[in-house]
């Protein structure tokens, strides 16, 4: 947010800002918002916050919700988001997190991003084994069946979880696949409890993988980190048992965004 000497912060947004304010505020809530919701907090005119919501979306930088109303992050600023999180020296302090944790459980492990249709992998560590899973950085994968979909789904709050759900393609990719909804909320609710997910041969045959959540300084869940691995190297009871090690990276990496 603004500090006490921005003109934003007294309501004096200049114009070429605007749209950059409102683009952070978006951000910031967290939510699918519409434009009379953030018309206190701009201090904007409301044909000025409609003008300026339509001008994000033409561009794609936001985008309608569900609801047809509400709006959230587009794919250019979610693209934007991260870019600025995968700069340089703040990829390079992340890898050596990653390196590290794969080292240690001797498997891949992949840092992901929430997308309009499911995670996006951002950073990822091969194991040294030959036998591994090919799913490089900039892959995209369900939410419904996949270890990182899960964890972010199990943070969604429950009116929005359940607009999403009803509206999501639960597609079987393997006979593991859940694909009744109430399961899958069970499931979520089971996740929610024990702050970690899995993937028990749900995406892939073959396959397990866990996954924990990255926080922002809001204690929002912004990314998860994942293993996964072949059942003929580890099962999915051998990866949980290396739980805590995954959640001591995932804090590590949370203090590098929050720094």
């Amino acid at each position: 947010m603004p500090d006490d000497r921005s003109p934003e912060k007294h309501g004096q947004i200049p114009t070429n800002l605007r749209l950059l304010v409102l683009l952070e505020e978006v951000a910031r809530v967290g939510v699918p918002v519409t434009p009379s919701a953030l018309k206190d907090t701009l201090n904007l005119p409301k044909p000025t916050l409609h003008r300026l919501f339509h001008t994000a979306e033409e561009a794609g930088f936001l985008q309608r919700d569900i609801d047809g109303r509400s709006y959230s992050p587009g794919p250019r600023l979610r693209q934007l988001a991260v870019n600025t999180v995968s700069s340089q020296r703040v990829r390079m302090l992340r890898l050596v997190i990653l390196r590290r944790l794969a080292e240690e459980i001797g498997e891949t492990c992949n840092i992901s991003t929430p997308d309009r249709e499911g995670m996006t992998y951002l950073d990822r560590v091969e194991t040294h084994w030959p036998l591994r899973i090919q799913l490089p950085v900039g892959s995209n994968v369900p939410f419904h069946c996949t270890a990182s979909g899960k964890m972010y789904l199990s943070a969604l709050r429950p009116a929005y979880l359940e607009r999403l759900l009803a509206n999501l393609e639960l597609d079987e990719y393997v006979p593991g696949t859940i694909t009744d909804r109430d399961a899958l909320k069970a499931e979520l609710d089971l996740t929610r409890k024990r702050g970690f997910s899995t993937d028990d041969e749900e995406f892939m045959e073959g396959m397990a993988a866990v996954a924990v959540p990255i926080y922002d300084t809001q204690k929002r869940l912004v990314s998860t980190l994942s293993v996964h691995a072949p059942l003929q190297r580890q099962s999915l009871e051998d990866l949980v048992a290396k739980i805590d090690s995954l959640f001591a990276a995932a804090s590590e990496l949370s203090d590098l965004i929050n720094t």
